[in-house]
């Protein structure tokens, strides 16, 4: 066995292969309307949650794309239109209804120093359909050209990444999609 070499179960990899395979991340591959597939850092999702149609109760005076609120685990989680957000065709006018809302629950880990606890801001995002999970090198996540961007989406855009086989995903930033949300 050459001496650089590390072997676990049978497998042999190098240090680099190693190092390569510690610096990847998981992203949860996600559709919305139009045929639009977008990739959003595991890191970033509490669950992927399924809530029946009519379980959404509409608050008055928001933003189109603010669904209402939604009772998870007991507490108010606010749910919106990923789609109508991102500038898509938003949910109320898509051809394809389904009882259900497919909803990602996005978290944003904050600090509160006044009471020095863990603060925890949840948002649910409806989206079409969930698919499976992407290992990704966030270093190979890559700005996309300004012709390319709309302006509804750039706010909420990390990037687009090229998988070797396949084609170029749209990756968002939790933390933004978080930041727009309204304060009530």
């Amino acid at each position: 066995m050459v001496e650089n070499e590390i072997s676990q179960n049978n497998l042999v990899t190098t240090p680099l292969e190693t190092q390569e395979h510690q610096q990847l991340e998981q992203f949860l591959r996600f559709h919305l309307v139009p045929e639009t597939t977008l990739l959003l850092s595991v890191a970033q999702l509490t669950e992927v949650i399924t809530i029946p149609l009519g379980q959404i109760v509409p608050i008055p005076q928001m933003p189109s794309w603010v669904m209402g609120v939604y009772n998870w685990r007991g507490e108010i989680l606010w749910m919106i239109d990923l789609g109508a957000l991102l500038g898509l065709t938003p949910w109320h006018q898509q051809s394809q209804v389904t009882p259900i809302y497919r909803t990602m629950v996005l978290h944003s880990g904050g600090y509160n120093k006044g009471t020095a606890k863990a603060h925890r801001q949840h948002l649910g995002a409806v989206v079409n359909g969930v698919d499976d999970i992407e290992w990704c090198n966030p270093n190979e996540i890559q700005s996309p050209p300004g012709s390319a961007i709309t302006p509804s989406l750039a706010p909420f855009l990390r990037g687009y990444w090229l998988p070797p086989q396949g084609e170029m995903l749209v990756v968002l930033d939790g933390e933004a999609i978080l930041a727009a949300m309204p304060k009530p």
